[in-house]
């Protein structure tokens, strides 16, 4: 579905990603794993046109997207949902989750989705007239998750998802993430939390400074006793 080969890209004079080659494939959830400063929220950002890429290609279903607005590649099908939230902070929660349908013109669609994301997140719904800046940040995280959701995307691309949250909404975060894998939109995660990145996925590529150095199933990589040792803290 979405293929990366030998990606470059960085920052003015400095290389953040240095020949990258990964693939996602349809209904799969895909986990990037590694240090900060190793290039996942790179491999995220020029995906989504956010950060143009020096060589490479990246392609959905075949056709070439690299370089693409940013529009245009979520009018695609990818959503980019954010590490950090990102959310608007002056926009009430239905304003954030309206933004997240800006390029769709269906509007019975939209509403209906509207309904479905006040009920799978029903704190939003009690939250609907108020500024996105004042909600706590598990529910920022949730209005960021619904407001990518809200574009109807065949691929979603989660940037740290659990950052910053209390380990009780860390797990919800994870169970959300499944359930929108089981519900058929393919996923393609940067973690932090290796364990629980790998636990998760199908496949996980490891990056280290700009380079993925390893890949394989979560169930291998959460074998390996490099990775073990280097990432998960010696845990088994």
């Amino acid at each position: 579905m979405l293929r990366l080969e030998g990606v470059s890209a960085g920052y003015g004079r400095i290389a953040a990603l240095a020949e990258v080659s990964l693939e996602v494939r349809e209904g799969e959830l895909v986990s990037l794993i590694g240090a900060n400063g190793a290039g996942k929220s790179t491999t995220l950002r020029t995906i989504s046109g956010l950060l143009k890429l020096t060589t490479g290609r990246i392609t959905l279903d075949g056709k070439e997207i690299g370089n693409l607005p940013p529009r245009e590649i979520l009018a695609r099908g990818i959503a980019h949902c954010p590490e950090g939230r990102r959310v608007f902070p002056h926009l009430s929660v239905r304003e954030n989750l309206a933004m997240g349908a800006l390029l769709r013109r269906d509007r019975a669609g939209i509403a209906q989705d509207l309904e479905a994301m006040y009920a799978r997140f029903p704190r939003l719904r009690e939250r609907s007239a108020q500024a996105a800046g004042t909600l706590s940040g598990g529910e920022q995280q949730m209005l960021a998750i619904a407001r990518a959701l809200m574009s109807r995307p065949r691929l979603v691309m989660f940037d740290e998802p659990s950052l910053g949250l209390a380990p009780s909404l860390v797990e919800q975060v994870f169970a959300i993430v499944r359930d929108i894998r089981a519900a058929g939109t393919t996923v393609l995660m940067v973690e932090q939390n290796a364990m629980a990145a790998l636990q998760l996925c199908d496949r996980a590529y490891l990056l280290e400074t700009g380079h993925v150095v390893r890949s394989g199933t979560g169930a291998e990589l959460l074998a390996s006793p490099d990775v073990r040792d280097a990432y998960l803290g010696g845990a088994i």
